[in-house]
């Protein structure tokens, strides 16, 4: 047993065994071949070597399955062996093939067993020993700096690995060890922070130490990726790369595109150059095949095998067929993915045995970090290949959880189970207040398992209240916590940025007294609610009907306390407005602001959180109505509970009449911003007076045909642009038209082009045409209305325009200009990345979707948010995935857990369709809406016919356009 391996057994404080387990659970090792035998050396994660003996002509999975043996393995499928090959190329060990045939000098050569597929979650791993081989593998990568980060998560990295090997922090200890042990290049520099952060690991086993270093690692750039040299079409350097979820093209150390399985086509190589096959979308501008140029046939074949693994490792559900063998010719290569792949895993009951039995010797046993040498715990081999029923499992959970205590458990993990005859998987959640459970707990009882059978929903139907008043409550409880997780956006602004000498005295103190308090109270606010829902729902030993089922006390309460914050609700937009005049007087504070919106943290333009507050307003007034008008007289808590909601709602209802003028202003000025950032040749957008009202596509008829633009609508101009091929994919400016004397009239008869319609200025004709007869009723409304408002004023733009433009040209030049189409319909190059917020804004979806979308929309949309717990299935997948969603500016975005700093992915909504499923689509359950878009299909699965019903109103909220109606007596005391 190598020593580094009999410290992770000293670590578990396990007896000596001499127990095995292979690759493929349930066998015994393969029979060695006949023949000579042959040394091979392997080093392993823990640097030191072992030397393993195997017959001249056995294949590499003989050796594989050794060194599995050798550490007591039942996980190897993320594992392999890497070594470099006569050409120093870093290969892996096939493991069909010979292993002498791929060894030219085996004596010479020492194989290093790595970690090859890397999980997008660590919890997918189940077995403790799996996440130890995982963590030296990022403790590795750590030093060597493949996995590059930030000071600060190197350091909390850092401090994890250190907390793991010698225990509670001790100042002298730790000092000590961190002057004898290098973990990352720059250790010396960030010395400080990593004993700050070992401070506050105490009690921390090291099991628990490697899950946090595995969940901080995960969410980095560099997790799992092996960057291999090559250029694209330009000669410009690059790097490719391969992960769970498809190819990746970096730049040093920077990720400037992706390529994800499903929008591949094809991976092939040509002698040196590496070829992506991509699926052909009528929404992206992107080249249909992309090229690469590696240094060698042998490195475009290396990573293409690896491409080939990758996908399908985490794509495949089954193994493929093999083909037959052609009689004459061969084509291509032979080279096929045959092994255990991340869908096909092992039985269930060994998982558990071992877990159980781990456990169990853990709870016995102290943890001691300088004393014992023993090897790993033994692990069961349980016969038979058998699926695990449900009730099996509870069972077995309950009798684990019955026998082990909580602060014994090891950290939380994934399995997969057979439910209903479908593979499916488990992962354990957390528990209400917030801590990781023990991962005993049975995961098909908890509310952060990815999968619920029916029985499991019935058993939660009985067990929660059915009373609407509790899903409103709810409701509450799930847009408070996204609230929260909004207003610490601007808390991390202020702590990242304010810093900064860029950012003068008064901007920071302005932001920092009036948010603070703010967030300050909506923590207790959702503590109160928190408390309540569990009190509720009988999670809690304080459950008395009727005291506790209710919500509007609790609203009552702080209502009342968040009126007294009224006078730092309205310094927020004192605050926006600051910043933005800061901003501009300032380029170095410009820089911060913009390289702060990147992180991944701020999912919204950084703006928009500044009005969060207002918003929220809003929200509380919606629930408290739907709260109110569920009470009726004849409820039996009628009369207390309705009290005081009625109450709660009147005090609402005030500060939003307060605020609502504020609110509208500072909506208006939001966009503008907005726009700024998606427009080039516009010097100032955000001049007094000026109000947003529409933006969308039009086809603009020329010499050349029809030409697709995109205008932006204000009280005072039409603007038109067309989408630039810059690396910030901004809207170049085109023309303008000055809605003082416009006229407007349809013009289908006179063109022949559908939709059509004729833009008359005082000095430019436009004729444009909508994609549906619904968009150009809309764009006629808000025009014609923009027009009478321009008219009422009695006063040209032109002073406006003049100083608004930075191009001199007339319109008449402008519109005489012919621009060339070239730089539209030009390849992009791999290398041109699109920034992120700029690729993905309201605007470039309208263009993609060839939609348009009002100022009214853009208000409907933040002040109509919604969260919670959804389940979610893609069109021609079988099982449900729980995510947390997040609805807000057009989009739906999802987390793993509303605990998550940041969103995984996101779905623009615009264009969409919400819709019921028909009968023939199968999907036997209840409360399933469908959204539908072309060929993209998702179905989202609600808890209850309150949530569906909240989910359907608030997407159709963004999928159907408010009417103008609406609009006027919104802006009434706004008036254009």
């Amino acid at each position: 047993i190598g020593e580094a391996f009999q410290l992770a057994g000293q670590r578990l404080g396990a007896p000596e065994s001499m127990g095995i387990s292979t690759l493929e659970p349930g066998q015994r090792p393969p029979t060695m071949p006949p023949g000579r035998q042959v040394s091979i050396r392997v080093q392993m994660l823990d640097d030191t070597q072992e030397v393993f003996e195997v017959s001249q002509r056995a294949p590499g999975k003989v050796l594989f399955d050794l060194v599995c043996a050798h550490l007591n393995l039942i996980e190897g499928d993320y594992f392999g062996l890497e070594f470099q090959d006569q050409h120093k190329m870093t290969v892996w060990l096939d493991l069909l093939k010979p292993i002498l045939k791929q060894l030219r000098r085996p004596k010479n050569t020492i194989l290093r067993f790595v970690v090859k597929f890397f999980p997008p979650d660590h919890t997918q791993l189940l077995e403790e020993l799996t996440r130890y081989l995982f963590a030296l593998q990022i403790k590795h990568d750590l030093a060597c700096g493949d996995l590059t980060c930030n000071e600060s998560s190197a350091a909390l990295l850092v401090s994890h690995i250190v907390q793991s090997e010698i225990g509670d922090f001790e100042e002298v200890q730790c000092k000590q060890h961190l002057l004898n042990n290098k973990y990352i290049p720059e250790q010396d520099a960030l010395m400080d922070k990593i004993i700050e952060y070992h401070q506050k690991h105490v009690g921390q086993t090291p099991a628990e130490s490697d899950y946090q270093l595995l969940e901080i690692a995960r969410r980095l750039e560099m997790y799992g990726v092996r960057l291999h040299p090559a250029k694209d079409r330009e000669g410009t350097k690059l790097s490719l790369a391969v992960a769970h979820s498809g190819v990746l093209v970096f730049q040093g150390h920077t990720k400037i595109n992706a390529f994800n399985w499903s929008k591949i086509r094809k991976l092939s190589f040509k002698r040196k150059r590496f070829l992506i096959k991509l699926r052909p979308d009528l929404n992206s501008n992107c080249q249909d095949t992309l090229e690469f140029m590696m240094g060698s046939r042998d490195c475009c074949k290396v990573f293409w095998k690896i491409c080939v693994e990758y996908h399908a490792f985490f794509r495949l559900f089954e193994e493929p067929k093999p083909k037959p063998k052609p009689v004459l010719f061969t084509r291509g290569s032979s080279f096929r993915f045959r092994y255990i792949t991340c869908a096909l895993k092992i039985p269930l009951e060994k998982l558990l045995a071992n877990h159980f039995q781990s456990s169990i010797l853990r709870k016995h046993s102290k943890i001691q970090s300088n004393s014992g040498l023993s090897p790993f715990p033994p692990r069961l081999c349980v016969e038979g290949q058998g699926e695990v029923s449900v009730i099996y499992l509870g069972v077995l959970y309950k009798k684990i959880s019955h026998i082990m205590s909580p602060q014994h458990s090891e950290s939380p993990s994934a399995g997969q189970v057979m439910v209903n005859g479908q593979k499916q998987s488990l992962s354990l959640g957390q528990s209400p207040d917030g801590r990781q459970p023990s991962p005993l707990t049975s995961p098909l009882l908890t509310d952060a398992g990815f999968v619920r059978t029916d029985d499991e929903d019935e058993v939660r139907r009985k067990r929660f209240p059915a009373d609407k008043a509790y899903f409103i409550a709810k409701e509450l409880l799930t847009t408070e916590r996204t609230y929260l997780k909004d207003l610490e956006v601007i808390t991390s602004f202020q702590k990242s940025v304010g810093k900064d000498e860029a950012m003068p005295d008064s901007l920071r103190n302005l932001i920092f007294a009036n948010f603070e308090p703010v967030y300050k109270f909506h923590e207790t606010f959702l503590k109160d609610v928190d408390q309540r829902l569990a009190q509720w729902e009988g999670r809690s030993n304080a459950h008395i009907k009727g005291d506790y089922q209710r919500v509007g006390d609790v609203m009552l309460k702080n209502i009342q306390g968040l009126k007294l914050l009224t006078a730092h609700l309205q310094k927020h937009s004192e605050a926006l407005l600051e910043l933005e005049q800061t901003c501009h007087s300032s380029r170095r504070l410009e820089g911060l602001c913009r390289d702060f919106e990147l992180q991944k943290v701020c999912y919204l333009p950084l703006n928009i959180f500044f009005l969060r507050p207002l918003h929220r307003l809003m929200h509380y007034k919606q629930i408290l109505e739907r709260l109110c008008k569920h009470y009726p007289p004849t409820h039996d808590d009628f009369r207390d509970s309705r009290a005081f909601a009625l109450t709660a709602l009147a005090d609402i209802s005030e500060m939003v009449v307060q605020l609502h003028g504020t609110l509208i202003k500072m909506e208006n000025f939001q966009k503008l911003l907005e726009l700024k950032k998606d427009l080039t040749g516009v010097d100032n957008l955000a001049i007094p007076g000026r109000e947003f009202i529409r933006l969308g596509c039009l086809s603009r008829l020329s010499g050349k045909g029809l030409q697709q633009r995109m205008f932006f609508l204000f009280n005072d101009v039409l603007m038109y642009t067309s989408r630039g091929m810059t690396a910030s994919n901004q809207f170049k400016m085109h023309g303008q038209l000055p809605l003082y004397g416009m006229t407007i009239c349809e013009s289908e008869d006179e063109w022949g082009v559908p939709h059509s319609f004729t833009l008359f200025g005082q000095r430019q004709s436009v004729v444009v045409a909508a994609s549906s007869a619904s968009e150009m009723e809309k764009w006629l409304e808000d025009i014609k209305m923009a027009i009478e408002l321009a008219d009422k004023c009695n006063d040209s733009s032109a002073e406006i325009l003049s100083s608004s433009f930075t191009d001199s040209k007339s319109p008449e030049e402008s519109s005489a200009d012919q621009e060339s189409e070239d730089d539209l319909s030009a390849s992009r190059t791999s290398l041109e990345r699109q920034t992120p917020h700029r690729g993905n804004t309201t605007v470039h979806v309208c263009w993609h979707r060839n939609t348009s979308v009002s100022m009214v929309d853009f208000s409907v949309a933040l002040e109509n948010q919604l969260s919670g717990n959804l389940l979610r299935k893609f069109k021609n997948s079988n099982g449900w995935q729980k995510l947390w969603v997040v609805f807000t500016n057009f989009s739906l975005f999802f987390y793993k857990t509303h605990q998550d700093e940041f969103p995984l992915a996101s779905l623009p909504l615009l264009g969409y369709s919400i819709t019921i499923p028909s009968e023939s689509e199968n999907i036997h359950k209840d409360y399933v809406f469908k959204l539908h878009f072309k060929s993209h299909v998702y179905y989202f699965r609600s808890e209850s016919e309150y949530t569906f019903e909240r989910w359907m109103e608030v997407i159709r909220s963004t999928t159907c356009s408010s009417s103008h109606i609406r609009s006027l007596s919104r802006k009434e005391p706004h008036v254009y």
